[in-house]
């Protein structure tokens, strides 16, 4: 991992020049949310991820995208990393038609993301408020969450309130679900 930084705290005055055009880290920042970065060669999955070895490595989330089948609700699914989830069981607990995994398009269109960069914080682009924002209560119990923002090259640790403000704010609807 060399050249790159183990944490920056928000508040680095360098950290917030270099990472300008980042429009997430700038929401946060503009809503006064406060993280820790870390840096990182890019990855494409938890597997991937787990390989570098990041301090606080047990929080790394995983983040699905999820639609119904009909295309008028799109999920994003915060869990933690080990967890599995049966579709058919969140279904009926969000109370909505038959749900697969969105498109690499549609995650696009909605979120401006790419395949492996699946984010919570993603919603900033999300200004119809279409995407809805399920989160596993066990992930919540975490200190910090680790979740991308918006590039696979770094990780957001972020504590579960803030990031819940932080969704809050944008007007997305949060669901808390026991998976």
């Amino acid at each position: 991992m060399l050249g790159y930084p183990k944490a920056v705290l928000f508040h680095n005055p360098i950290f917030s020049y270099a990472m300008q055009e980042h429009s997430i880290l700038n929401a946060l920042e503009e809503n006064g949310i406060p993280y820790l970065i870390t840096f990182h060669p890019a990855v494409h999955s938890i597997d991937e991820l787990k390989t570098l070895r990041l301090e606080r490595s047990e929080m790394i989330a995983k983040n699905l995208f999820l639609r119904e089948d009909r295309r008028k609700r799109y999920f994003v699914l915060t869990l933690r990393q080990d967890k599995t989830v049966k579709l058919k069981e969140l279904r009926a607990m969000l109370h909505c038609r038959s749900l697969s995994f969105a498109s690499a398009d549609e995650l696009d269109a909605l979120l401006g993301e790419k395949a492996g960069a699946v984010t919570p914080l993603g919603i900033v682009h999300d200004e119809a408020h279409r995407v809805e924002v399920v989160f596993d209560t066990d992930i919540l119990t975490f200190p910090l969450i680790g979740v991308h923002p918006d590039s696979n090259t770094a990780t957001v640790w972020i504590a579960p309130d803030q990031l819940e403000r932080f969704i809050g704010l944008h007007g997305n609807r949060i669901h808390h679900l026991q998976l």
